[in-house]
């Protein structure tokens, strides 16, 4: 049976574009909010959910943090970056002069600003739970709203006209999508990989982010991208979202998750998969897997010998070529 996998619809939207780059060969099921969608992989009805959950411009999509902060886990197991471009929809036959609302994403609203205040000054900008749903609202007939901010394929998808491209305020904007499912076995370990949590920490106190953080500068760590988000209990209550470069097979990020499971009131794993644009970032010296590896065996070596100062073990019999010349016979 062919699997499904649902994304944030209607059909038009830049999320399905993502979903046919992470995976072409599914069903592909919209959903009218990053909710539904993910509410959808959660309970089985479909394989998987892709959705969106940054941009280059306007930071992270906090109702991607929030509904992956809450809930059943679900863990993402892949990601992809794809460039973004608006244009401005309108019914065939209208005229610039009569656009007085304008409706998209509060993301497409963000990053058109400057064309919207210099073009649109008086427009009222209307949300959308996606720019396609932006789309397919101003081509119903009867619409209260002028024109939408989606990207060029709406235009075709819904039979509208184009009466301006490319209108973000940065041409080399980037949105990341990543593909999420149920909890299992992450993906295997590349070279170049991303880890990402969520981290509730145990109390409000001085210094406890930095605590946090610090357990991953200490092992070599990259942190990509840090995200605060409000618990809902108050002013001041926060929780975490991490991406960090490598793998949760790896003994530096294990020890360093490890470490923030023990001192935190939850740790969340989002997941271990492979980086849309490659390494991250460059090992520093004494943070390799070989450097951690060597550690270990010294470490087993040194609980060895005092195991067996209680006569634990076997001896733990040294090289003589290893001994330091003070041990040596004769010294």
């Amino acid at each position: 049976m062919m699997s499904k996998t649902a994304y944030l619809g209607p059909t038009g939207t830049f999320c399905e574009t993502a979903l046919q780059q992470l995976d072409s060969h599914s069903a592909h099921v919209p959903f009218p909010t990053i909710g539904a969608a993910l509410q959808a992989a959660r309970n089985g009805e479909v394989d998987a959910a892709v959705i969106p959950l940054e941009n280059s411009v306007e930071g992270a999509i906090v109702s991607t943090l929030d509904e992956l902060a809450w809930g059943e886990p679900l863990i993402i197991t892949a990601e992809t970056f794809l460039p973004v471009e608006f244009s401005l929809l309108v019914r065939p036959g209208s005229r610039p002069d009569e656009i007085k609302r304008v409706i998209s994403h509060p993301a497409a609203h963000a990053q058109c600003r400057g064309f919207i205040v210099r073009e649109f000054p008086g427009a009222v900008l209307v949300t959308a739970p996606s720019t396609a749903a932006a789309a397919q609202e101003v081509a119903e007939i009867g619409a209260p709203h002028d024109a939408a901010i989606a990207a060029p394929i709406a235009a075709r998808r819904y039979g509208l006209a184009e009466v301006a491209s490319r209108i973000g305020d940065r041409a080399d904007t980037v949105t990341r999508f990543v593909r999420v499912g149920r909890p299992g076995v992450p993906p295997g370990r590349t070279g170049a990989d991303r880890t990402s949590l969520i981290v509730f920490l145990r109390e409000d106190r001085p210094g406890a982010l930095a605590w946090a953080l610090t357990e991953f500068s200490l092992r070599g760590i990259n942190l990509t991208r840090v995200e605060s988000r409000p618990t809902g209990d108050g002013i001041g209550n926060y929780f975490f979202h991490l991406d960090c470069a490598g793998h949760i097979s790896e003994a530096r990020m294990g020890e360093a998750v490890s470490a923030l499971h023990r001192n935190s009131t939850d740790v969340r794993f989002l997941g271990s998969y492979p980086c849309a644009e490659g390494s991250l970032a460059r090992t520093q010296p004494g943070a390799s897997e070989e450097d951690f590896r060597e550690a270990s065996s010294w470490l087993a070596r040194i609980r060895g010998t005092s195991a067996l100062s209680r006569g634990e073990h076997e001896p733990l019999r040294l090289s003589l070529r290893r001994r330091p010349a003070c041990l040596r016979p004769g010294r």
